[in-house]
Protein backbone atom coordinates (compact mmCIF):
# COMPACT_ATOMS: atom_id res chain seq x y z
CA UNK A 1 0.00 0.00 0.00
CA UNK A 2 1.36 3.28 -0.84
CA UNK A 3 2.48 5.97 1.97
CA UNK A 4 -0.48 7.99 0.59
CA UNK A 5 -3.25 5.43 0.90
CA UNK A 6 -1.68 4.33 4.38
CA UNK A 7 -2.62 7.71 5.68
CA UNK A 8 -5.23 7.62 4.52
CA UNK A 9 -6.71 4.66 6.11
CA UNK A 10 -4.73 5.98 9.12
CA UNK A 11 -6.69 9.01 9.36
CA UNK A 12 -9.94 7.40 8.47
CA UNK A 13 -9.84 4.77 11.46
CA UNK A 14 -8.57 8.13 13.54
CA UNK A 15 -12.61 9.19 12.49
CA UNK A 16 -14.24 6.37 13.04
CA UNK A 17 -12.45 6.08 16.27
CA UNK A 18 -14.06 9.49 17.30
CA UNK A 19 -17.41 8.53 16.09
CA UNK A 20 -16.83 4.84 18.29
CA UNK A 21 -16.19 7.51 21.06
CA UNK A 22 -19.29 9.91 20.42
CA UNK A 23 -21.43 6.52 20.15
CA UNK A 24 -19.88 5.15 23.82
CA UNK A 25 -20.58 9.04 25.34
CA UNK A 26 -24.22 8.73 24.01
CA UNK A 27 -24.91 4.58 24.67
CA UNK A 28 -22.49 3.86 27.21
CA UNK A 29 -21.05 0.05 26.97
CA UNK A 30 -23.82 -1.28 25.18
CA UNK A 31 -23.06 -4.57 22.78
CA UNK A 32 -23.07 -2.41 19.60
CA UNK A 33 -20.72 -0.20 20.84
CA UNK A 34 -18.28 -2.81 22.14
CA UNK A 35 -18.49 -4.65 18.66
CA UNK A 36 -17.54 -1.70 16.88
CA UNK A 37 -14.99 -1.05 19.32
CA UNK A 38 -13.59 -4.11 18.85
CA UNK A 39 -14.09 -4.00 15.04
CA UNK A 40 -12.07 -0.74 15.05
CA UNK A 41 -9.18 -2.16 17.63
CA UNK A 42 -9.20 -5.21 14.79
CA UNK A 43 -9.14 -2.51 11.69
CA UNK A 44 -6.15 -0.62 13.10
CA UNK A 45 -4.51 -4.67 13.76
CA UNK A 46 -5.14 -4.86 10.21
CA UNK A 47 -3.47 -2.28 9.15
CA UNK A 48 -0.42 -1.82 10.82
CA UNK A 49 -0.02 -5.78 9.28
CA UNK A 50 -0.66 -4.82 6.10
CA UNK A 51 1.78 -1.24 6.54
CA UNK A 52 4.38 -3.79 7.32
CA UNK A 53 3.95 -6.10 4.58
CA UNK A 54 5.40 -6.56 0.84
CA UNK A 55 3.45 -5.21 -1.98
CA UNK A 56 1.66 -7.77 -4.27
CA UNK A 57 3.92 -7.44 -7.39
CA UNK A 58 6.94 -8.71 -4.49
CA UNK A 59 5.27 -11.29 -3.19
CA UNK A 60 4.62 -13.12 -6.68
CA UNK A 61 8.16 -13.64 -6.90
CA UNK A 62 8.72 -15.43 -4.02
CA UNK A 63 9.09 -19.43 -4.55
CA UNK A 64 5.86 -21.67 -3.43
CA UNK A 65 7.32 -24.61 -1.48
CA UNK A 66 5.29 -27.45 -3.13
CA UNK A 67 6.06 -31.07 -0.69
CA UNK A 68 6.99 -33.57 -1.90
CA UNK A 69 6.30 -37.22 0.17
CA UNK A 70 9.09 -39.31 0.85
CA UNK A 71 6.74 -42.79 0.02
CA UNK A 72 6.97 -44.48 -3.44
CA UNK A 73 4.66 -43.63 -6.58
CA UNK A 74 1.65 -45.61 -6.85
CA UNK A 75 3.18 -48.18 -9.45
CA UNK A 76 -0.18 -48.26 -11.53
CA UNK A 77 0.82 -44.48 -12.80
CA UNK A 78 3.36 -46.34 -14.87
CA UNK A 79 1.37 -49.32 -16.19
CA UNK A 80 -0.39 -47.52 -18.91
CA UNK A 81 0.30 -47.44 -22.44
CA UNK A 82 2.01 -44.22 -22.96
CA UNK A 83 3.81 -44.19 -19.42
CA UNK A 84 7.28 -43.54 -19.24
CA UNK A 85 9.55 -44.27 -16.03
CA UNK A 86 10.79 -40.91 -15.20
CA UNK A 87 14.47 -40.14 -16.65
CA UNK A 88 14.86 -43.82 -18.27
CA UNK A 89 13.48 -43.45 -21.61
CA UNK A 90 10.39 -45.12 -23.21
CA UNK A 91 9.16 -48.36 -21.96
CA UNK A 92 9.16 -50.02 -25.35
CA UNK A 93 13.02 -49.59 -25.86
CA UNK A 94 12.50 -45.72 -27.85
CA UNK A 95 15.44 -43.58 -27.01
Amino acid sequence: MSTTEMQELQRTIGHLRQCVGSLRSRYGDAAAVKRLANDLDRLDIDAKDLDGAPPAELRGRTAERIPVPDSPYDESLFRGVDADDEGLGGLHGER
